[in-house]
C-alpha cells in the first residue's frame, strides 16, 4: 500500500521552507508573543497568516499548551476552505502530513469515522493548496511534539453541523481542538480594530449566531466551536488581538488576528 503524504504548499512563502530557518522563525514568534499565566485550554482559536504577520499572535495561544506535552495525543484542526468550493467538510486521503520539521501522522481511525458522515468528503484536492490548516502544523509540532493530527476543512455548513462533528471528535484531555481564522481584511487600522473588537466580543460571549465571513474568514468553523462550547458551558477569552499593522504591515490596508482560549 502506497502511503500518501500531504506535502507543504506554502512553505517558503507563509513560513520558511528549511527546518533551521523555520525553527528560528518560531523562536521569534515565541519571543514576540504575549506571556500569560493561565490554565491550559481545551481549545484554541488562532490565526493563519504568514508568520511574519500573525505568528506572534498564534504563539500566544500555543505557548499556553506547554503543560499539556505528554498529555495531548491528538490535535483536531478545523479551518476554512479558501481555494476550493466546499459544501460541508473535507478530510484528506493522505495518511501523513509533512512540514519542514518532519512528518505528522494523521489519525486514520478518526478520519475514517468522519468520512462516513453525510457532510464529509475525502479529498486531497481540497487540501492541496489550502493554507488555513498548514500554517498551524509547525506550531503544533513546536508546542506539543509528536501527536496525531485530524485535519478538517470546513466549507458552507451550519454551526450545528460543525458542533456535531466537534462533539464526535472532542474526546478527553488527550485531544486538543484548534480552529483557524483571521479576522477583518483590508480595512484601515482604525476601522479594522473596531470591527475586530466587535468580533472578539462575539467570540468571548459565545455569540456564534452573529459571526459572518465579513468579520472572520473562518466564521463557519469558529461558529461551530462556539456553539458546542456554549452547549457544554465553556468560557472563552481573547488573549491576543492585533493587526498586520501592529507587526510589519501597511496601516491603510490591514488584516486582523486574534488568539482565544477556551476552557470547560
Amino acid at each position: 500500500m502506497t502511503v500518501r503524504i500531504r506535502k507543504p504548499t506554502v512553505a517558503g512563502t507563509f513560513y520558511p521552507a528549511r527546518a533551521h530557518a523555520l525553527n528560528a522563525e518560531l523562536n521569534r514568534c515565541w519571543h514576540d508573543r504575549k506571556v500569560l499565566n493561565v490554565p491550559p485550554p481545551k481549545a484554541i482559536i488562532a490565526p493563519h497568516a504568514g508568520y511574519v504577520y500573525s505568528g506572534a499572535v498564534a504563539a500566544t495561544a500555543y505557548a499556553t499548551l506547554a503543560p499539556l506535552v505528554g498529555t495531548v495525543e491528538r490535535v483536531v484542526v478545523l479551518g476554512p476552505a479558501h481555494r476550493f468550493a466546499l459544501q460541508g467538510f473535507a478530510v484528506p486521503e493522505a495518511q501523513i502530513w509533512q512540514t519542514p520539521l518532519g512528518l505528522v501522522q494523521i489519525d486514520a481511525k478518526a478520519v475514517d469515522e468522519l468520512a462516513n458522515l453525510p457532510d464529509v468528503v475525502r479529498s486531497d484536492l481540497a487540501h492541496e493548496r489550502e493554507h488555513s490548516l498548514e500554517i498551524h502544523v509547525p506550531f503544533v509540532q513546536r508546542a506539543l511534539g509528536e501527536v496525531a493530527l485530524v485535519p478538517v476543512l470546513v466549507g458552507q455548513i451550519t454551526p450545528d453541523r460543525v458542533a456535531k462533528l466537534l462533539e464526535q471528535l472532542w474526546g478527553g484531555p488527550e485531544t486538543l481542538i484548534v480552529v483557524s481564522t483571521d479576522l477583518s481584511h483590508y480595512h484601515d487600522q482604525a476601522t479594522a480594530r473596531k470591527i475586530d473588537d466587535t468580533t472578539v466580543r462575539h467570540f468571548e460571549t459565545l455569540d456564534f449566531e452573529s459571526l459572518s465571513a465579513d468579520c472572520a474568514c473562518g466564521a463557519h468553523p469558529v461558529a461551530g466551536l462556539l456553539a458546542h462550547a456554549k452547549a457544554i458551558g465553556m468560557r472563552c477569552a481573547a488573549v491576543d488581538v492585533r493587526t498586520s499593522a501592529d507587526t510589519v504591515g501597511d496601516p491603510s490596508r490591514v488584516v486582523g488576528y486574534a488568539s482565544c482560549l477556551l476552557w470547560a
